[in-house]
């Protein structure tokens, strides 16, 4: 490609080719529908209307040069115009190539609105990504202004015309880079016929828009609202609302239950049972999180070496984050008590309770390690077997806090400790009338208030497992909260929302001091607990340096 296609647009491949009687027919308008039958509900290829070779050859100057398998002799056709050349010998090559030059120069007036060469470079190279994405049997190779911009070989081959989870993961790594190939984990799940399968990008490997949501439907890259929606729907426990995950999901299901015509780009489609899609998306995605256990992007380790060295960071390459041992995470305990003193002493298995060099060594075998210092009131530091963890304990323990109070409200609903004396908390009427009408919602996460008054409320019991917490703070964000959220009358929404924002209260708060044994008891939790490498806006709660990333900080290696 040159020019952003302006100059020249070339594809060719090494297919079966088209003899020259076929070459005359691929340029007529309709004379190559793919529709078996004139069925409609059964489209399995990407397009099918035939219509795509003479709408080009109609508005550019465009040649085909092709040879059937097995035939000695190549042809080519050109059409300039919409005025067809008669077919004329050419160079014997392997399959076909479609040559476009001087795009829309016969519609000038459509010519004009094309966008500049860098967006439409950018455009082509996404559809070019995505259909390397759903294909991953098939090479492909981009190259733009003379510089190859993606080069990637077949991976595996077609089984029963399904695609082996190994050929599509290399793929996907091939295409969207070393990051997500190092930060995903796989997604695999199946319903009522229908099956999904792909990778999922931890939450703090995330981006500014959703362009790196790879969305595919029975290998049609799609761009549908239903499906972005149930991704954003998976990831709202782990990031904020203005930052989007990177995905790569295939959902498959019968071509009768899927309508891919109501757009022309073929990138909306409708499904049969769109609550049947969505569901097996969300929990899907969900259960892949919560497999991730502690883990945490190994970008954020990158981030912070190239924060901190005095030389550009990039020149090495970052090492796969720790997961947790199988056998570990059978053993731990999945929520432990909230910190506060007395801290229970955490104790490695085999290690004596009076022997502190002895339980520090065993510890280490932990995939966050043994405490070794607090900083700033802030931040653990650890010793891991193989390098140095650092913990922001408030964003850890706010995770481990939420997903306590989750399982809590799932189960027999959330404690409550009644306040000796209510907490009378002024407010306006307006945000107090919002708390009020949501009393029943607040009491089923342990949170009563009732009246006091015009703009004021009385709060009478606060959920036990945030302990000690400013009462007055947590209401007014509550209802600050509320406001943000409108009207919506999603039940669940709104209740973690709410659950979000008596985590954030109820957590260790930075600047508090702990003992060794209380850093150890939350390095433990969070090992434990699903999602605990971020915190509920999608920040990292960790970073992980190794011995080697430490040597080339300081320049020993």
């Amino acid at each position: 490609m040159r020019d952003g296609g302006r100059a020249l647009i070339s594809v060719s491949d090494d297919g079966v080719g088209m003899t020259a009687d076929e070459l005359r027919l691929a340029v007529e308008r309709h004379a190559t529908s793919k529709l078996p039958d004139d069925d409609l509900s059964a489209i399995a290829t990407l397009g099918f209307r035939g219509e795509a070779l003479p709408s080009i050859g109609a508005v550019a100057r465009m040649t085909i040069a092709s040879r059937a398998r097995g035939d000695a002799d190549a042809w080519s056709l050109s059409v300039e115009g919409g005025v067809v050349r008669d077919c004329m010998p050419a160079a014997p090559a392997d399959g076909t190539r479609v040559d476009v030059r001087d795009l829309f120069y016969a519609t000038p007036a459509r010519l004009k609105f094309l966008k500049s060469v860098r967006a439409e470079t950018e455009a082509v190279t996404d559809v070019v990504e995505r259909l390397a994405m759903a294909r991953p049997a098939v090479g492909f190779n981009l190259t733009v202004d003379g510089r190859a911009r993606l080069r990637v070989a077949p991976a595996g081959t077609m089984l029963a015309g399904s695609m082996s989870d190994g050929a599509r993961t290399d793929r996907l790594g091939a295409v969207l880079g070393r990051d997500f190939a190092d930060n995903m984990v796989p997604v695999t799940a199946a319903r009522s016929g229908v099956t999904l399968s792909g990778a999922a990008g931890l939450p703090t490997l995330h981006r500014a828009t959703a362009r790196a949501q790879y969305l595919f439907v029975n290998g049609r890259p799609v761009r549908d609202k239903l499906l972005v929606g149930a991704v954003r729907a998976a990831y709202a426990d782990f990031l904020a609302r203005d930052r989007h995950p990177m995905v790569a999901l295939f959902v498959a299901l019968p071509a009768d239950w899927v309508d891919v015509n109501v757009h022309p780009a073929k990138t909306e489609v409708r499904f049969q049972d769109p609550g049947l899609i969505r569901g097996l998306i969300v929990s899907a995605l969900k259960h892949a999180l919560a497999g991730a256990g502690h883990r945490a992007s190994t970008t954020v380790g990158v981030a912070a070496l190239g924060a901190a060295a005095a030389g550009p960071a990039g020149a090495w390459q970052p090492r796969h984050t720790n997961t947790m041992p199988a056998g570990l995470r059978e053993a731990a305990v999945q929520f432990q008590a909230p910190l506060g003193p007395p801290a229970a002493r955490v104790e490695p298995p085999g290690a004596a309770a009076d022997d502190t060099e002895t339980a520090v060594e065993a510890m280490r075998r932990y995939p966050l390690g043994a405490a070794r210092a607090q900083v700033h009131g802030t931040y653990i530091v650890a010793q891991s077997e193989t390098g140095l963890v650092i913990v922001d304990q408030h964003a850890a323990h706010e995770r481990i806090v939420y997903e306590r109070m989750k399982a809590a409200l799932a189960g027999d609903g959330v404690k409550r400790q009644g306040l000796l004396v209510p907490a009378v908390v002024e407010l306006d009427e307006a945000a107090a009338d919002r708390l009020l009408s949501r009393a029943d919602d607040l009491a089923d996460l342990g949170l009563e208030v009732e009246a006091f008054g015009p703009g004021a409320v009385a709060v009478r019991a606060v959920p036990a497992l945030l302990g000690e917490t400013d009462v007055a703070g947590l209401v007014r964000d509550l209802a600050d909260d509320l406001a943000d959220m409108g009207g919506t009358d999603r039940l669940s929404e709104r209740l973690m929302a709410v659950c979000a924002t008596m985590a954030c209260h109820g957590s260790v708060r930075a600047g508090r001091r702990l003992s060794v044994d209380e850093m150890n008891a939350l390095l433990r939790q969070m090992e434990a607990t699903p999602g605990s490498g971020q915190c509920n806006h999608g920040r990292p709660t960790w970073v992980e340096l190794s011995r080697s990333d430490l040597e080339r900080l300081f320049g020993r290696r």
